[in-house]
């Protein structure tokens, strides 16, 4: 830390060590500023020799023995020149004069009870003053004898003083002395290291004299110990020791706030003397404590002070803390947020400063998000870390154009206009157009690449279109292939809805995005003149864009325009085939000469499944280029099936192919042909063999085949044959058994149904009189006869019988060829 001044006249300043040379990067925990305004005025006349703090009122006492009331600005409200008992609030006085010094009082917390009046003063004895039933105050002296009473602290129903002999607590309820704890270094005189009383609660006491600090919690004493003892007994919780003299303590919420008289030794003369008192804030632990911060002050006069010029009151609930010495009172208070910010922009930590307000927002009273964001901003200029601060420009300039506006001036002042360009805001808000052509200029002169990017980014609607287009322009004619420019000028083109120009520039690069832009603006029309170039760029894509859209370019037209390029209208009308096989019937003439020269495999395929294509024509073609799979297709389409034969026979010599024709075309005299052409040909009369059986009788091959011809694999083949007749056998036999088996099932089937009955009742009618089928009368006599169709007669109304046969059948089924309906069921009564 820096050195604090040491005149009087001085600044105060804070410190962990006057040696220290560097600033200490731990944040103080507490700031410090004096008291001056009726302050001032009283310590130039007198000195300061203790303080007591209640609500927002000091009492400052002085040497010369007057007592001061002071507002927390340090004015005087009031004077007192005796022991004087005065409510701030009402209108009640008492005055005393004391026949020996008072060294200390101390009033009833709850004094402005009527049942409290009750106060302490403490000098060669301690007396206990309150106010009687008649309106008289009274006193009892509730110890002397063991010298000067300098220190006395009242918490609830619990007073705590200090003699030279050590420290006592009373309970003013029972009227008993609780505990005595006694001073450990005796060697210090008490009047000039006095003892030190806080209380950090109604229950726990700290002590701090010489170097020793206790921690002593008041505790209940149960039932069964008590017999003559207290009702309460003292334990001492925690005890430590600390570096220098404690001149005072006060409780920070579970820590302990410090203050030390510091006696050092000087290097040069090597003889002691007083340096700066130290406020330090501790955490007690149970035999030691743990260092939270620690600061030198540099008070008025702070070379000739001992240990017992300095106190240390606090005022609670408001973590407020005041240090007083004879020449200066000194007020601590915590630190809030604007205290930690201040220090955190001290330190250059922006990026924590900024957090921190962000999260306190609402508690900062000093400082704005914005203007440490700023701050920050610039800190992060000048350091150079230019992105970082462009990027940080988003969070904290957000909507404000005018911020944006300014800091982007201030990146093109130091040149890193390219560092900001990425975080422009492009919605809300939007900036000046020229803020964006200014950004977009830049990247033009040095960095085409990054350009590129920042109009596929940008809206078109940020900037002036048209002043961008004639910058790029202007460019391009220094470097008029350049692909970069030129593909950003098509997509400016696009922004500008100028899309012819934009489309041909996408076709010179041969870009991918053609097909999209013709799509996405419906720009059939203006490509009607550019189908060449599309298909050159990329056939697949431009023959699945022209046939998807039939309605804006007809396939005549494409055709035309392809007219040039036979290869190109090919693969059109391929594609155009494989969609539909009548649209572009036509055209299919015309394909036969188009698959033969460019596409001969898929040429048979075509021939296959078109049945517009003009079979002579094809012949005629297949023919001249010695397409012999192709001829042989088309002479067995056209019927003759011969010639196609004898062709695979003679020009292919493939008896397998042969064999697979005659079982297609399945034609007695066309198996004759090949056997007549295979019978001097022992390889083909092996294939014969081996696939005849099944379609010819092998008898009338194995008969024509002359003695002494060597053929080969004949063993084999006669035993596929002879197993070829087996399986017939095994399939024949099977298929009978099958048929039988069935035909038993259905005639069982046919059985069982007709000899179930059927229900006739009175809803039944004859079919050939219509009228009811059982009479009306039971009794009557009926005859009724039932057909297996389930048509129903009456007897009479059924014609007789032929001459020829004497079974009967339905009328009705006979007429509608339905086969005879026997009769099942003769009823008669």
């Amino acid at each position: 830390m820096a050195e604090a001044e040491e005149q009087e006249t001085g600044s105060l300043e804070e410190s962990t060590d006057e040696s220290e040379e560097e600033e200490s990067e731990e944040e103080p925990k507490l700031k410090y500023e004096r008291l001056s305004n009726g302050v001032t005025e009283i310590l130039q006349k007198d000195a300061a020799s203790c303080m007591t703090v209640h609500d927002k009122f000091l009492a400052l006492g002085t040497h010369y023995g007057k007592v001061y009331l002071l507002d927390v600005q340090g004015n005087i409200t009031q004077k007192f020149d005796v022991v004087q008992v005065f409510g701030l609030y009402s209108g009640e006085e008492f005055h005393e004069t004391f026949d020996c010094p008072i060294k200390i009082i101390a009033v009833h917390p709850h004094f402005v009870r009527s049942s409290c009046k009750q106060f302490v003063t403490g000098g060669k004895k301690l007396l206990l003053f309150e106010r009687s039933w008649m309106n008289r105050w009274k006193s009892a002296v509730l110890h002397e004898g063991e010298g000067n009473i300098r220190s006395v602290k009242w918490r609830g129903h619990l007073i705590a003083w200090a003699n030279n002999m050590g420290v006592k607590i009373f309970d003013i309820i029972s009227k008993q002395r609780i505990t005595n704890v006694p001073r450990d270094d005796i060697s210090l005189r008490p009047d000039m290291y006095p003892c030190s009383l806080c209380w950090k609660d109604n229950v726990t006491l700290i002590i701090g004299w010489g170097t020793s600090v206790k921690v002593c919690s008041v505790k209940e004493r149960h039932a069964s110990e008590m017999r003559d003892l207290p009702s309460r007994y003292v334990e001492i919780v925690s005890q430590f020791e600390t570096e220098f003299y404690i001149s005072g303590l006060a409780p920070l919420c579970d820590q302990l706030v410090v203050l030390s008289y510091v006696k050092e030794i000087s290097e040069k003369t090597e003889r002691e003397y007083c340096a700066r008192p130290r406020l330090d804030i501790i955490q007690p632990l149970s035999e030691t404590c743990e260092e939270i911060s620690s600061d030198a002050l540099t008070v008025r006069g702070f070379q000739e002070n001992e240990c017992r010029d300095y106190h240390l009151e606090y005022s609670e609930g408001e973590s407020l803390f005041y240090i007083v010495s004879p020449r200066d009172v000194v007020v601590a208070k915590e630190r809030d947020q604007d205290d930690h910010i201040d220090w955190l922009l001290e330190k250059k930590k922006y990026e924590e400063a900024l957090m921190a307000a962000e999260i306190s927002q609402k508690n900062i009273k000093r400082h704005k998000i914005l203007d440490i964001g700023l701050a920050y901003i610039n800190h992060l200029v000048e350091r150079g870390d230019y992105d970082i601060a462009a990027r940080k420009c988003q969070k904290i300039l957000g909507k404000n154009a005018a911020l944006w506006e300014y800091e982007v001036y201030k990146f093109k002042e130091i040149g890193q206009l390219k560092a900001i360009s990425s975080y422009l805001p492009r919605g809300d808000p939007v900036l000046k157009p020229l803020i964006y052509e200014m950004i977009l200029h830049e990247f033009l002169e040095s960095d085409y690449e990054g350009f590129a990017t920042l109009i596929r980014e940008w809206p078109g609607d940020l900037y002036n279109n048209s002043v961008i287009v004639q910058a790029v322009r202007d460019h391009l004619k220094k470097d008029s292939q350049n692909k970069t420019l030129l593909k950003t000028l098509a997509e400016l083109y696009t922004y500008d809805k100028n899309y012819g120009n934009a489309l041909e520039i996408y076709l010179t690069l041969r870009h991918k995005d053609v097909f999209q832009l013709i799509h996405k603006h419906n720009l059939f029309s203006s490509i009607k003149d550019k189908i060449v170039l599309l298909m050159d760029f990329d056939s697949e894509k431009a023959v699945d864009m022209l046939l998807d859209n039939e309605d804006k370019i007809s396939i005549k037209k494409v055709v035309e325009e392809l007219e040039d390029r036979p290869e190109l209208q090919h693969v059109y009308l391929h594609k155009l085939f494989k969609r539909d096989h009548h649209k572009g019937q036509r055209y299919h003439e015309k394909q036969i000469s188009l698959y033969a020269e460019y596409d001969r495999p898929n040429l048979l395929p075509f021939l296959r499944d078109s049945i517009h294509c003009p079979l002579e024509k094809a012949l005629e073609i297949c023919q001249q280029r010695n397409f012999v799979e192709e001829t042989v297709y088309l002479l067995s389409r056209m019927g003759n099936s011969r010639s196609a034969l004898k062709m695979i026979m003679e020009e292919l010599h493939d008896v397998d192919k042969a064999i697979e024709f005659a079982k297609e075309q399945d034609d007695g005299e066309l198996w004759e042909d090949l056997i007549l052409y295979s019978i001097d040909k022992p390889p083909f009369i092996t294939g014969l063999l081996n696939n005849i059986g099944t379609h010819v009788d092998p008898i009338l091959l194995i008969h024509r085949i002359k003695e002494g011809m060597e053929i080969p694999n004949l063993r084999d083949s006669l035993v596929k044959i002879l197993q070829d007749y087996n399986l017939q056998i095994l399939l024949r036999e099977g298929c009978k058994k099958i048929l039988v088996a069935d035909s038993l099932s259905l005639l069982k089937k046919m059985h069982r149904t007709q000899m179930k009955g059927v229900l006739v009742d009175e809803e039944n009618i004859c079919e050939s009189c219509l009228s009811p089928i059982l009479p009306s009368d039971a009794a009557k006599p009926f005859s009724v006869v039932v057909f297996h169709c389930r048509h129903m007669f009456h007897k009479e109304c059924l014609p007789m019988p032929s001459m020829n046969s004497a079974a009967q059948f339905c009328n009705i089924c006979s007429a509608k060829n339905r086969g005879p309906g026997s009769a099942i069921l003769e009823m008669k009564k």
